[in-house]
């Protein structure tokens, strides 16, 4: 009894508890407690002993952390890591492992998140249909790393509207990532980048909080994870090779590392500045995994209309082509791809970013032509145009 602890946040009394876990270990939770039943337990004198705030508040912070802030209990939790001097030869073999020829990123990416836990990051999203990657040793580096302030959620947590649990985090981490619904990459891009957020719990009003979270994700499928359109600068995507040698005891060396590692990311120059919002310029965490998703996800029209594109400047030997909506729409039916005028103006415009000639003007472009030794015969026609170059079209 003597060492239970209570707290009372604005008029609410909380018992603090430490929750048994299934895989070993407690997680500490507050249980709103109800007064009566303290005076019963304690005796009428106890309640005047109950630390008191006059509400919660989340100031994230790893070097100089507060309990509380200004009468306000902090409900960021501390690290329990004291920074010392040292080496951390495995540490920086598995941050090599996930971001090879990007590790100085690699380690900015970790500063950051240790030095300045509320700046924006891009969604870090590591990939490989191999097995015995490392990538859930990594997870469970940076859960090592930052202990409560990591959760670990599904897919379909990501989905829930009750989101209470993980909206004061410092890494919102979904290992076996598959969001493929528009509206779930939609959620992810806008909480990645928003500065504050609503959140809900059940059976309780919604409340505005500042968001900091970080999204660390994982995928088996290197194709088609979650849904990133052309143009997309949010993630930072990793395609992880094979581990060369399996290490039962690797994480517990990972976390025998920690004071060291942490003393170097403090007494470190950052390798980059800021060039965006979220941190890194775009072309700087640009990746070849990235293009792969990207092109994965192009629709089933566009794609017939890119490699058509690119089949006519092969045959004829251009490096550009011009066309209107209806010329566009023939060569794809003549190819047997059924498409129509709305489907094939959104490609151009919301997707290829073309914008047509501001007036009627005379163009050449190009029809099948069975006869031609080319299977395609240039024309001349009128009217407001498209131009597309071979190098666009590369960089799709």
């Amino acid at each position: 009894m003597e060492n239970e602890n209570f707290i009372r946040v604005g008029t609410t009394l909380y018992k603090i508890v430490n929750q048994p876990r299934v895989t070993g270990g407690f997680v500490k939770k507050r249980i709103a407690w109800n007064v009566e039943t303290l005076r019963q337990d304690h005796g009428k004198d106890f309640l005047a002993t109950v630390p008191k705030y006059d509400g919660f508040c989340t100031v994230p912070n790893h070097v100089n952390y507060q309990q509380v802030v200004d009468k306000f209990l902090n409900l960021y939790e501390p690290i329990g890591h004291q920074p010392k001097e040292g080496e951390f030869p495995h540490i920086e073999s598995l941050i090599r492992h996930i971001f090879g020829e990007q590790y100085e990123l690699g380690i900015d990416y970790l500063q950051l998140l240790y030095l300045q836990p509320v700046q924006k990051l891009p969604i870090l999203l590591m990939v490989s249909e191999e097995r015995n990657t490392g990538k859930s040793t990594f997870l469970n580096f940076l859960k090592a790393v930052f202990q409560n302030n990591v959760t670990f959620n599904t897919n379909e947590d990501f989905r829930s509207q009750f989101n209470a649990d993980w909206a004061g985090k410092l890494l919102i981490v979904v290992d076996e990532v598959l969001l493929n619904r528009r509206e779930d990459s939609e959620r992810l891009k806008n909480l990645s980048t928003t500065l504050s957020y609503k959140v809900e719990a059940k059976g309780k009003d919604r409340d505005e909080i500042s968001f900091f979270a970080k999204f660390v994700l994982c995928s088996n499928n290197e194709l088609l994870p979650v849904i990133i359109d052309v143009g997309e600068t949010r993630y930072w995507v990793r395609k992880i090779e094979r581990l060369k040698s399996d290490d039962t005891d690797f994480l517990q060396k990972l976390k025998a590392e920690i004071p060291a590692f942490l003393y170097f990311l403090q007494h470190r120059a950052l390798s980059t500045h800021k060039e965006s919002r979220m941190w890194f310029a775009p072309q700087l965490t640009f990746t070849p995994a990235l293009q792969r998703i990207i092109r994965s996800n192009r629709n089933k029209i566009e794609l017939e209309m890119s490699e058509l594109c690119l089949e006519i400047m092969e045959q004829m030997a251009v490096t550009e082509l011009s066309f209107c909506i209806n010329d566009m729409v023939c060569l794809l039916n003549n190819t047997g791809c059924k498409a129509d005028k709305s489907q094939v103006r959104r490609i151009v415009q919301d997707i290829w970013k073309l914008t047509p000639m501001s007036n009627t003007l005379t163009y050449t472009t190009y029809q099948l032509s069975y006869n031609a030794p080319q299977y395609y015969s240039p024309i001349r026609r009128t009217g407001r145009f498209y131009t597309i170059t071979k190098e666009q079209l590369k960089g799709l």
